[in-house]
């Protein structure tokens, strides 16, 4: 019965085709954006994935994510250190410079100072260079993907040479030298990343009275995290959070603060949509179709849990099919665009999902046609 099932599947190409394409245009639809949402999301944290050996960050009580930087008087540094618990405390800058380039053309960069002693925050891969070499004369170390990209020197002809080292950039009509090239998670922005240390990147800085983005600081073995914290807030009047604290504060912003999460989901539910749409009536158009075969089966004998079960069969193998053909569709769009601008991570649980999504329009399509195999009366298939 499971063959005589495929069969009538198979047998009618037209709708069979129909029903594959639309579950494959929904899984890819849902998966992509899916993941387009997820990826985006990561890079709104992941300079703080980044910079792993800190434990808790220090900043101003109004700072809403990891952008938003309100600066602090450098004496607060002195203050966090002398709290009970701290191991060690260091500075770090954060804030968007204007680079020019050769070209003479400008590009703003996320400009990141390190604690001078210590070099704490440096970028976790070197491609080029080593991070110690932000102590030579001017020295900065740039994101690869911009070095070769925003950053790269533009010759008279038009072609792109990508930034080396010895190359030198203006930030803020100061001179740096490119030191090293290293790999980091892309901004939200996709703005180019600039590394150099704390007291350079306040020379490069306009003048202002403070300059003091985060205070990063590491507690001693076998210290209580949150009590820390607490500690360091009663102590300084800051807000102290932990790494993953830091993190969900900054994805609540966005979730709560830009549209993006509603877009997202318009086009995930869209996906749902026109796979319900389509694969559902093609389904329940191909059970109509073959309607006078399913009564000659009951007429012969067949149960009605022997015709559901292959109203199942084939609605998992169209399902089976489809899903696959997205969501490989899918994994190839992020394969194919993992080093451009387009934001894309692809976890399993999105696959997950997806799979539900996809069952879920497949039990409906089946149910819908179930209904009308189970009322069918088997004397139809007889009448002339």
């Amino acid at each position: 019965m499971n063959f005589i099932a495929l069969k009538m599947l198979i047998g009618d190409r037209a709708k069979y085709l129909g029903i594959v394409m639309g579950l494959t245009f929904a899984s890819l639809l849902m998966t992509q954006q899916a993941a387009i949402f997820v990826g985006l999301m990561s890079r709104t944290f992941g300079f703080l994935t980044d910079t792993s050996l800190p434990d808790i960050w220090v900043m101003d009580e109004k700072v809403q994510f990891v952008d938003d930087v309100k600066p602090l008087q450098d004496t607060q540094l002195f203050r966090v250190r002398g709290v009970e618990g701290v191991e060690w405390a260091v500075p770090l800058y954060k804030g968007l410079l204007q680079a020019r380039l050769d070209n003479g053309s400008f590009q703003s960069c996320n400009v990141i100072g390190l604690d001078d002693a210590t070099l704490i925050g440096g970028p976790p891969i070197m491609v080029k260079g080593a991070l110690a070499d932000l102590r030579r004369s001017d020295g900065v170390i740039v994101d690869e993907v911009n070095a070769n990209d925003k950053l790269a020197k533009v010759l008279p002809d038009g072609r792109r040479v990508p930034l080396q080292i010895g190359d030198a950039l203006e930030l803020n009509d100061h001179r740096a030298v490119v030191v090293g090239i290293c790999r980091v998670t892309r901004s939200f922005q996709s703005q180019p990343s600039v590394y150099t240390t704390y007291s350079r990147a306040t020379i490069f800085a306009p003048r202002e009275r403070k300059l003091l983005s985060f205070i990063l600081v590491k507690a001693k073995p076998g210290e209580s995290l949150a009590a820390l914290c607490g500690r360091i807030r009663k102590a300084t009047g800051l807000t102290a959070y932990t790494r993953e604290q830091f993190v969900q504060l900054t994805l609540d912003y966005f979730m709560k603060r830009t549209g993006i999460p509603i877009n997202i989901a318009t086009s995930v539910l869209l996906g749902f949509v026109i796979g319900t749409a389509i694969a559902g009536q093609t389904f329940y158009n191909f059970t109509l179709d073959n309607l006078r075969y399913f009564g000659t089966l009951k007429a012969m004998g067949a149960a009605n849990s022997r015709l559901l079960l292959m109203i199942v069969l084939q609605a998992l193998v169209v399902g089976a099919i489809g899903y696959g053909l997205g969501v490989g569709a899918a994994s190839l769009f992020g394969a194919v665009t993992q080093n451009s601008e387009v934001a894309f991570r692809l976890p399993w649980q999105i696959l997950a999902l997806t799979a539900g999504a996809v069952l879920l329009i497949c039990a409906g399509s089946a149910l819908a046609s179930i209904w009308k195999v189970i009322r069918l009366e088997p004397a139809i298939v007889f009448r002339s």
